[in-house]
């Protein structure tokens, strides 16, 4: 992620540099593709990121139920010996 946000901004600080002395058309078509190719890459981690995060959250939450479900189950097996 951080590769990806440097890139953009180095593409950034062309891209100004490129207004500043007029650099040619050329860069700036194919600076303007590099920008969407970034930027279409950054929201699909983003995106796979988010949805990875809420399967940990739900392997957790399963986890930790399953640990309350086995503590349950030996307090019932002492309450019969008892």
């Amino acid at each position: 992620m951080f590769f990806w946000s440097a890139t953009l901004f180095g593409l950034g600080v062309l891209a100004f540099l490129d207004s500043i002395y007029n650099m040619g058309e050329i860069f700036r078509q194919v600076n303007s593709v590099f920008f969407m190719l970034i930027s279409l890459a950054l929201l699909i981690r983003t995106s796979t990121k988010v949805r990875s995060q809420r399967t940990e959250k739900y392997e957790e939450r399963i986890f930790n139920l399953e640990k309350k479900v086995d503590e349950l189950r030996n307090h019932k097996e002492k309450m019969e010996v008892y």
